[in-house]
């Protein structure tokens, strides 16, 4: 990690001394002159004490840093009393990563965390409307609000960290507004995800109901109660195996908008991602559903899958995408089912820009193509096109001010089963915290 890199970020997210932040300090380095991009950020980290420089009064900002000089940075970030409590999660962070590091340093990182709260909070509340038009179906409409909370907290000292996903839906249109994981009218949130994730050796291992992501999101979004190991960087090797049920079901998609299926299964998966290039990734794998309907006896009806004649489905994807440069990027994959009927899926689209809820101002939009097919399409996390559905699809997203973002997709194509014309307008705002 280069400084020039290290200032970017630690400038963006471990903002330290709020009186500091408001206008630079005196300029402590002779090579950082008054005009240089990072000016601002190099001389009110000096005054806050938390970067400083060399004997002869430089920087040396193009400098490769290494792993101990990081962890002495880290180490005065740690010392630093008056951090925002957003920012603390992200020293906590960096402290785990360097953790060797520091405690050669004498700076244990069970003293940061004496410093803050071992749990960490974060959410969105978030409204959606959408409004499906179907020729040979019945028409739906969607318009409500989800508060959504995700605690996070720390196990001790050993890297392993417990998560949670909880959310309350309610329906604008209805004076109804409860909603539980199974969609009755109890008047309790639903916990989606709870699981543990932990360094266990060279992998990552995550346990419990955990979220699942293949084929960039066309296959499969959603949850299983199992386990997922991923090891590698360049080239990453993820397995992951457990039971996906109706109670499983992400609370976004169950149901609502067609993407997940209403099943239970074994689920089994490999996927290989390589990034080959800076602009270049790739991406492919095998999924593998056995015992489909074993409890469910009506998972095989038309609106789920279509002409599967097995409790068995074994899907195998491939795709990838290019940034042909800091704007515009091509991205496409593809996945076949062993069915014998709508046992093909695809998807190719281009993106121009993106939005950044941290930056007020950016935006993002993109234009596509998607067939999904019924038998491939499980769980996908597309908001325009649902399983069973192929067409044109368009979007944009704009982030008006920081950590809100609004959203608008339009798809237009065909139910594939009625081979019938089918439209849909989607809308959302999310307010993250």
């Amino acid at each position: 990690m280069s400084k020039k890199t290290l200032v970017s970020a630690i400038t963006a997210a471990l903002v330290v001394g709020a009186a500091s932040t408001t206008f630079a300090a005196a300029n402590p380095f002779s090579d950082v002159p008054a005009d240089s991009w990072a000016y601002d950020a190099v001389s009110t980290l000096a005054a806050d004490g938390v970067i400083d420089g060399y004997p002869d009064g430089t920087y040396k900002g193009q400098n490769t840093m290494t792993r101990y000089e990081m962890a002495q940075i880290v180490a005065r970030a740690m010392a630093k009393t008056d951090i925002e409590k957003a920012d603390k999660a992200l020293v906590d962070k960096l402290a785990a990563e360097f953790a060797e590091e520091l405690d050669n340093l004498g700076v244990r990182v069970a003293d940061l965390e004496k410093k803050s709260d071992n749990v960490k909070w974060t959410g969105e509340l978030r409204y959606r409307y959408y409004d499906e038009k179907h020729d040979a179906d019945a028409d739906t409409k969607y318009n409500k609000v989800m508060f959504r909370l995700t605690p996070q907290a720390y196990i001790g000292n050993s890297g392993w960290v417990a998560n949670a996903r909880i959310n309350y839906l309610m329906d604008v249109s209805s004076d109804d507004n409860a909603y539980t994981a199974d969609q009755t009218d109890d008047n309790d949130a639903a916990v989606d995800q709870a699981y543990v994730e932990g360094p266990l050796g060279a992998a990552t291992v995550q346990a419990g109901r955990l979220p699942v992501f293949t084929a960039q999101g066309m296959l499969f979004d959603d949850r299983i109660s199992g386990a997922q190991v991923a090891f590698g960087d360049t080239f990453k090797t993820t397995l992951a195996a457990g039971r996906y049920s109706e109670d499983s079901h992400s609370t976004s998609t169950k149901t609502t908008n067609g993407n997940a299926k209403d099943m239970t299964a074994e689920y089994y998966g490999i996927q290989f991602d390589w990034q080959a290039t800076d602009k270049m990734a790739v991406n492919a794998g095998y999924t593998q559903f056995t015992g489909i309907d074993s409890l469910n006896p009506d998972a095989k009806d038309a609106s789920k899958f279509v002409g599967l004649n097995d409790d068995s489905l074994g899907i195998w994807y491939l795709g990838g995408s290019y940034a042909f440069n800091d704007s515009v990027k091509l991205v496409g994959e593809y996945a076949q089912s062993d069915a014998d009927a709508y046992e093909k899926a695809g998807i190719v689209e281009v993106q121009y820009k993106g939005s950044d809820v941290a930056d007020p101002g950016s935006w993002g939009a993109y234009a596509g193509y998607r067939h999904l097919g019924n038998n491939v399409a499980v769980a996908s996390t597309y908001d325009d096109a649902s399983s069973g559905q192929k067409g044109y699809v368009v979007g944009a997203s704009y982030v008006p001010a920081e950590n809100i973002l609004a959203t608008i997709e339009y798809f237009d194509g065909k139910d594939l089963v009625q081979d019938a014309d089918a439209s849909k307008f989607f809308g959302q705002v999310e307010f993250f915290f």
